[in-house]
């Protein structure tokens, strides 16, 4: 896998804003953004200069609408920085083209982006320093009534809903519980948010809710953990959501 750092022309001055403020907004356009890293070989080939208008078939394939993982699709994860900074920070399956990608839109950076590769091992007892933006839902119930008055529980609800504020640490605990690994007790700081996405020129669209983490986790299940790391956590992850990253931490950190 492979990990970039992008950072971002946003600036720090609302009276003046930079050209990737505006853009930062959409999140769907910054997934479009993203997913220009991954043009095809004839896209490359035909247009190399960037100059035709942009095609959805010539970007993203094998990237795009995927379960994401160690050999398809890519994660990515808006971090303010320190400061007036923002840092977009991107996981792939495969080497991203960000020259190709920003070709006709160098102004939304401030710098070239940073590739490096990316291959995550662990050990079980580990402690990792995490951080993580989520979008966490759960699944409604949903009864049905019978001719006879009874009610009869649906075996599987597709809709889902956020997750109460007040009930946002527990989705982190519990995810760690399948996801390899484990979170101790007042170890991590939760911060709730949103994020925006429209598809329409009108800026008509809707807010997605999200859950910063930060903290520190215990790994409980090596494979398991690197396999969540590559897959990311929860659902929304075209819109900057599941991205896992993790750092080596000292044991006095957990307490």
């Amino acid at each position: 896998m492979f990990l970039s750092v992008l950072h971002i022309n946003a600036g720090n001055n609302p009276d003046r804003p930079r050209p990737g403020t505006s853009w930062l907004r959409n999140v769907y356009r910054v997934h479009q953004r993203l997913c220009m890293a991954f043009p095809s070989a004839a896209r490359v080939a035909e247009d190399p200069d960037y100059l035709n208008p942009f095609d959805p078939d010539d970007f993203g394939t094998g990237n795009v609408h995927v379960e994401r993982g160690a050999n398809a699709g890519f994660l990515y994860r808006i971090d303010p920085r320190p400061g007036s900074g923002v840092m977009i920070l991107v996981q792939s399956a495969l080497e991203p083209n960000w020259e190709y990608a920003f070709h006709n839109a160098g102004y939304l950076l401030t710098s070239s982006p940073k590739v490096e590769g990316y291959e995550p091992s662990f050990h079980s007892g580990d402690l990792l320093r995490f951080r993580l933006v989520a979008n966490p839902t759960r699944r409604l119930s949903k009864n049905s009534r019978e001719a006879d008055g009874t009610f009869v529980k649906a075996e599987s609800v597709k809709k889902r809903v956020p997750v109460p504020v007040d009930q946002l640490e527990h989705w982190l605990v519990r995810r760690g519980g399948t996801s390899g690994f484990a979170i101790p007790s007042n170890s991590f700081t939760v911060q709730p948010g949103y994020v925006f996405m429209s598809k329409k020129a009108n800026g008509r669209g809707q807010r997605v809710r999200t859950a910063r983490y930060e903290g520190i986790l215990v790994v409980t299940d090596s494979e398991l953990l690197v396999e969540s790391v590559a897959s990311g956590i929860g659902p929304a992850k075209a819109f900057g959501c599941g991205l896992l990253t993790v750092i080596p931490t000292h044991k006095g950190d957990a307490t």
